[in-house]
């Protein structure tokens, strides 16, 4: 492959860091080009166990050059915890290996207090934030509110920029929400305890994206969350605040003149969703307990319990449409080995009318799933390595979505280590 986006066609957790790792042996730069530390890339290797939350998963790759682009929100405090987390596992972590975009907005430690306020706000309303500060986030760099990474190295005017902002923001904490103000000296010990620490990693990335790119270098893109999340074609409001298309990576990474030669949509074997919104292959009671406790399915972020269903093929349809997916991994078929039969969300129902298309986000609401029912292969499959040794119904499974979606699937991960998986 040649430079590739490695993207989540539906609500996300679709197993992103577990392949970008696998892949990041062909490549020289791994960048992460959007989100922040909302949600996590869990990764298994021979290094360990790690939740990736902000760093790009190539940092468990000896030799890799990892990049955080300016699409990114960049939570110094948070990013600094993780690189201590990784770096306890015997992770090398240095300005040679890590980049952080000059023109990245900086994450402030009030957008978390605003995620939070105005969630409480809402009460039943709530869009399932992670009150990682994400959505005030992005409303302040739409609204040019937010201080560049670049500008640690322009203290005097960073100062005199973080205290305008500050100014702004305390009026809307205390006369909004009545919450306790910031005051200069809470500033002045954000920038030394963490700003300062990554001001080393901060750098024209842009400039080398240029320059690795020109020289054969290849890139391979990494994105949060998926399809259904993205700002503009996602389930609205319940979205993230950010795009998360394969189509904003030139952008978000600081390369817009790149071209992206594949996109590798991640699909789950079955469907998971954390947070609020529709959710219409949804699975309730002792047959959701079961399929959530055989995937672990808990939030790398939160730890809250991920809601599940059937693989839903009028989402994934819709999903790589959006990613404009040149091919397609699955992820945790080993999951669905328990199973005698596998249910498979094949068509909605809405207002009376069965459809192949995926609605409008005021339509989910009154959309109903035509479950369809295909075997399951009822053994353990996690050690196998090739398609042919795959039990006949795993196959059929594959085969039957591969049609269904209309885009051919290349990988077939059957665990959660990098070996575990099957390249057709």
């Amino acid at each position: 492959m040649a430079n590739c986006a490695v993207v989540g066609i539906n609500w996300g957790d679709e197993g992103k860091g577990r392949m970008v790792d696998l892949l990041t042996d062909h490549y020289d730069i791994v960048v992460r080009y959007q989100g922040g530390g909302n949600a996590g890339h869990t990764v298994i290797n021979d290094k360990g166990k790690f939740a990736l939350h902000l760093l790009p998963s190539g940092i468990l790759r000896d030799g890799v050059v990892n990049v955080l682009g300016n699409g990114v929100a960049l939570d110094p405090e948070n990013l600094l915890k993780e690189m201590e987390q990784v770096r306890a596992n015997n992770v090398s972590i240095t300005p040679d290996n890590l980049k952080i975009s000059d023109r990245a907005s900086l994450l402030m430690p009030w957008h978390r207090d605003l995620d939070e306020l105005e969630e409480q706000r809402l009460k039943d309303k709530k869009f399932g934030s992670t009150k990682q500060g994400i959505a005030p986030f992005y409303s302040d760099k739409y609204q040019k509110k937010t201080v560049l990474a670049g500008e640690l190295n322009y203290p005097a005017e960073l100062k005199e920029h973080l205290l305008d902002l500050m100014e702004w923001k305390n009026l809307i904490l205390t006369k909004v929400y009545n919450a306790k103000p910031y005051t200069e000296e809470m500033i002045d010990a954000w920038l030394e305890e963490y700003c300062a620490k990554i001001k080393p990693y901060v750098c024209d990335t842009g400039k080398l994206l240029r320059e690795v790119s020109a020289n054969g270098k290849k890139i391979l893109f990494e994105a949060q969350l998926g399809s259904l999340r993205d700002l503009d074609f996602g389930i609205h409001p319940y979205t993230t605040s950010s795009n998360t298309t394969a189509a904003f990576a030139p952008i978000g990474s600081g390369f817009p003149g790149v071209k992206i030669d594949e996109v590798l949509g991640i699909v789950k074997a079955y469907s998971t969703c954390v947070g609020e919104g529709p959710f219409v292959s949804e699975m309730f009671g002792p047959e959701a307990d079961e399929l959530r406790e055989a995937g672990h399915e808990y939030g790398a972020k939160t730890g809250r319990p991920r809601r599940v269903g059937a693989l839903d093929l009028v989402a994934t349809r819709y999903g790589v449409n959006v990613q404009a997916a040149t091919q397609i991994a699955i992820t945790k078929l080993d999951v669905l080995s328990y199973l005698d039969k596998i249910p498979v969300c094949t068509h909605y129902v809405v207002d009376g009318t069965e459809t192949d298309e995926f609605p409008f986000p005021a339509a989910l609401s009154h959309a109903k799933p035509v479950i369809e029912y295909v075997d399951g292969w009822k053994c353990d499959i996690s050690k196998v390595k090739k398609w042919e040794d795959l039990p006949k119904a795993a196959q059929d499974y594959i085969t039957y979505i591969e049609k269904a979606i209309a885009c051919p699937i290349t990988y077939v991960s059957v665990g959660a280590e990098r070996d575990e998986i099957i390249l057709r």
